[in-house]
């Protein structure tokens, strides 16, 4: 799966989604009929390192990681409890490989918002995912129901 193709997916699939470009990441937000400035996020591609964002090393060439949040009962049942908050620059405390290709795993930074990602996940682990995103989208969809005027 390429970048490109899992964002199409999304805007194909999931109503009310617009793609947002911000900080370095190509994301999809809950934002139906733009009344909120950005929306709320469902899912992002991040195709570079940030300052705070390198243990997942996506200075590898063509290396890329899908980011979608959980809710916390899911994010437990897969990886357990989420941990505690990492200092600036640093990584979640948890005992994952953040930068194994193709595998689901906790965000590096924010696990500990139940957020989990893929590094340049196959057509199978993007099948694996939809039900996921789907989950990602209900979440979104609820925090917008909250923040809209």
């Amino acid at each position: 799966m390429t970048p490109d193709e899992i964002l199409q997916y999304c805007l194909e699939t999931l109503d009310g989604v617009v793609p947002v470009d911000s900080w370095g990441e190509r994301g999809i937000f809950y934002n139906p009929g733009g009344r909120l400035k950005r929306g709320v996020y469902v899912l992002t591609v991040k195709e570079k390192d940030g300052a705070n964002d390198k243990s997942s090393r996506l200075d590898r060439e063509g290396v890329f990681r899908v980011n979608l949040g959980l809710r916390r009962g899911t994010f437990a049942r897969l990886f357990g409890p989420p941990p505690k908050r990492p200092a600036k620059g640093c990584s979640v405390d948890m005992d994952f490989d953040f930068a194994a290709m193709n595998v689901l795993l906790p965000h590096p930074v924010y696990g500990w918002m139940s957020w989990a990602c893929v590094l340049n996940p196959s057509e199978e682990r993007f099948e694996e995912l939809k039900p996921l995103i789907w989950e990602a989208y209900e979440c979104a969809k609820e925090k917008y129901a909250k923040r809209k005027v």
